[in-house]
């Protein structure tokens, strides 16, 4: 038996990104596991340790080191290579861990030499998650908790009972150096990707379609679908109206991320994503992950604002996941379920925000998701610069409140009817006049540009594009 508290660690990665393209530090999260197992130190069972490299080029030369086979014996064995932990791909938890933790409302962590820890990217019942360099994601995971000062506290106890301390396991920077010098070399690097291109058995059998300039969509895959984002399409352009009679799908607080629009990993259980998987023969333990199913609209509509952390203030502050009010019937369901309904009935959408909304990781998924839900506009204090653009390119209008004004101080709740004015003439940074009940106020259009004013008339960056190149080609 185990003793869990606050700040226990469940998760401990040592994943891709930047960190695992430094010889120095994975070299020296090697020395720190084999230091650990000379004096009898070792991770506790119930955390889920990983070691996914960026490069093959790292196992070659840790095998050289002889430290793969110390970082295993912790637990630190290689995964994959690419992304893992850091964007969600961390799988399940031991059996019966997240559960006990769930049950005694106990906050867990997972500590990882990755570069993002938005809410619930890293796993959705990791509340605190720690970025660390990878020895001092090893040195966290052999102390089981964040709550602990490595610099005085004892990271644990040797074979016979000594306290050990950080500085008893961490290597110095000339033993560092020695192994590089002998084993990080140019040598390694040339034989690994000398292989780049060749592929694998599995790989190499795939049929090749007799069409190769076609794809050949199957209306089966859960993982590839065709995408309605160029349906009913006209070369003439669209009569881009005002935002008439919508609705409010979510009233949202600062920093909502990209990983609160569109989460990449688990796909719960119980969620939209889960019931069309479920209708379609799929198991839960072969549901994979949204970002494994980004190629499949189906899901990534299912999974926008899939987000367990997400805050809607529309359900109550304090209440937290993907679900919201559906105001012509009062109920509170998932935001995909109101979203289609919504859809069925003709009403647009918009949503509000606070600070910051978009920020994180660039994610195409987080303007595509929310177009498919049939968001029309979305009303925050600022943008994310990369997230406003691909707003644009979705033809999802992005306004901004006057300086001082919110959705609080506007006294918005979410349930009120939105009108938004146009105008006849589109012009980048106007003002816009919208109409939330019986209160009007004054917003920022933020078409910054004649060109994103010429995406948004076309409905978008991939109709912009498409009717250009009809034009084109009839010349």
């Amino acid at each position: 038996d185990y003793t869990i508290d606050h700040g226990s660690i469940v998760i401990a990665a040592i994943t891709s990104c930047t960190n695992t393209s430094n010889p120095s530090v994975l070299i020296a999260a090697g020395l720190v596991a084999k230091k650990a197992l000379d004096l009898g130190l070792t991770i506790k069972p119930y955390i889920k340790t990983s070691l996914s490299p960026g490069s093959q080029a790292v196992e070659a030369y840790l095998r050289k080191c002889n430290l793969l086979e110390p970082l295993a014996q912790q637990g630190f064995s290689i995964a994959g290579y690419g992304c893992m932990t850091c964007i969600g791909n961390s799988g399940q938890l031991y059996p019966g861990v997240g559960e006990k933790f769930i049950e005694n409302k106990i906050v867990c962590s997972s500590v990882l030499s990755g570069n993002r820890n938005f809410e619930a990217r890293v796993h959705p019942d990791t509340a605190a998650n720690y970025l660390a360099s990878p020895p001092l994601v090893v040195a966290y995971a052999l102390a089981g908790t964040m709550n602990i000062n490595l610099a005085k506290d004892p990271i644990g106890k040797s074979a016979e009972g000594v306290d050990i301390f950080l500085k008893d396991i961490w290597p110095t920077p000339e033993e560092v150096q020695v192994l590089i010098k002998e084993h990080v070399t140019s040598a390694v690097f040339s034989e690994v990707y000398s292989r780049i291109k060749q592929g694998n058995a599995r790989w190499d059998a795939l049929k090749v379609p007799t069409n190769p300039l076609q794809y050949q969509w199957d209306e089966k895959s859960t993982y590839i679908h065709n995408p309605p984002f160029f349906a009913g399409v006209q070369l003439a352009l669209p009569t881009n109206s005002d935002i008439k009679g919508a609705s409010c799908l979510l009233n949202l607080g600062d920093s909502v991320t990209t990983d609160h629009i569109s989460p990449a990993g688990d796909i719960n259980a119980k969620s939209p994503a889960a019931r069309y998987l479920n209708e379609n023969g799929i198991q839960k333990i072969d549901f994979n992950t949204y970002g494994a199913r980004r190629g499949n609209d189906l899901v990534m509509a299912r999974g926008t604002f899939a987000n367990t952390r997400l805050s809607n203030k529309i359900v109550g502050t304090g209440n937290t996941g993907p679900v919201t009010i559906h105001f012509p019937t009062s109920e509170q369901i998932p935001i995909f379920d109101a979203s289609e309904r919504y859809i069925a009935a003709g009403t647009p959408l918009v949503i509000l925000a606070g600070k910051e909304y978009g920020s994180g990781s660039s994610r195409d998924w987080a303007a595509k998701g929310p177009y498919m839900l049939g968001v029309k506009g979305v009303i925050a204090e600022s943008f994310e610069r990369i997230h406003r653009s691909n707003l644009v390119g979705m033809g999802i209008v992005p306004m901004c409140y006057k300086a001082g004004e919110t959705a609080a101080t506007l006294g918005l709740k979410g349930n009120e009817t939105f009108d938004v004015t146009f105008g006849e003439k589109l012009v980048p940074g106007m003002d816009v006049e919208v109409k939330a009940g019986d209160k009007t106020f004054k917003v920022t259009l933020r078409l910054d540009t004649v060109a994103e004013i010429a995406y948004y008339n076309n409905g978008g960056i991939l109709h912009y594009v498409l009717r250009n190149k009809l034009q084109e080609g009839s010349k």
